[in-house]
């Protein structure tokens, strides 16, 4: 498919984009998977082609599907939501291979903890008005502060997988 993306600014369409993430409990019997409802974001293109942007979750809009986890999610034992409302990817590099990969290098902020982290995304869709891309890739929650484990019933890393739906911004 490899095409030339549009150089310029990019917004998040949140109607068509979705941020999930899963995660193995119970020794590894369970899968845990909720979603984020409110994602928001904004990118550029630069003439070289490179991008730039940043994605914000509301860590409050998490929804496992069960009200009471949900809770203990946004608690001081997880996300802490009360201190730290919003998880951020600051996009420092992303680009377009021949392959339509995009490679991408950020900062990932949880919980008021910045750590580096690369990943290879999916350019799957483009045209000169919008472009969606598909990431996936994984976190290790104790680097987040996020070391409640009770039981030892949570090991492993946690899966997030996006799928980003940007539209062109008119110039101004």
């Amino acid at each position: 498919m490899t095409v030339a993306v549009e150089t310029g600014t990019w917004q998040l369409d949140p109607a068509a984009s979705t941020v999930a993430l899963r995660h193995k409990t119970f020794w590894g019997l369970v899968t845990v998977k909720g979603a984020f409802a409110a994602v928001t974001g904004n990118g550029e293109v630069r003439p070289d082609g490179s991008a730039v942007g940043t994605i914000t979750l509301d860590v409050a809009s998490l929804d496992t599907g069960n009200a009471k986890r949900d809770e203990h999610l946004r608690a001081a034992d997880f996300f802490d939501a009360a201190n730290h409302p919003e998880i951020t990817f600051s996009v420092r590099s992303a680009e377009l291979r021949a392959d339509d990969t995009v490679h991408v290098v950020g900062q990932l902020t949880v919980r008021g903890i910045s750590r580096p982290k690369s990943f290879t995304a999916r350019l799957v869709g483009a045209d000169a008005d919008a472009l969606t891309l598909d990431a996936e890739f994984t976190v290790d929650r104790d680097q987040f502060g996020m070391g409640w484990n009770q039981l030892g019933m949570i090991r492993g890393l946690t899966t997030v997988a996006g799928t980003l739906r940007f539209t062109r911004t008119a110039a101004a």
